[in-house]
């Protein structure tokens, strides 16, 4: 059996705004962190901030990425809140 679903994470702010730690996302050919972004933010309510005016930070398998990065299946996504410097 072949794992085709994406894992996303949500870390700080963004897991408590969004009520939800982790879901799973289909995978399909081509996709990006970037289209996660978008469908997630499709969504009412809080998920309309992915796609917004302030940056989300986007590690695919731990590793920094940009929102054009292409994810497989099996791949682990996690989105970040923007770092703000005081």
């Amino acid at each position: 059996m072949t794992n085709d679903t994406i894992t996303i994470r949500f870390f700080a702010r963004l897991r408590e705004e969004l009520d939800t730690e982790q879901l799973t996302f289909p995978a399909a050919p081509g996709l990006t962190a970037g289209d996660i972004l978008s469908e997630l933010a499709q969504r009412s309510g809080p998920w309309a901030q992915l796609d917004g005016d302030q940056p989300v930070m986007i590690a695919i398998n731990q590793t920094m990425s940009k929102a054009t990065a292409p994810v497989q299946p099996g791949d682990e996504v996690a989105f970040f809140p923007p770092v703000t410097g005081g």
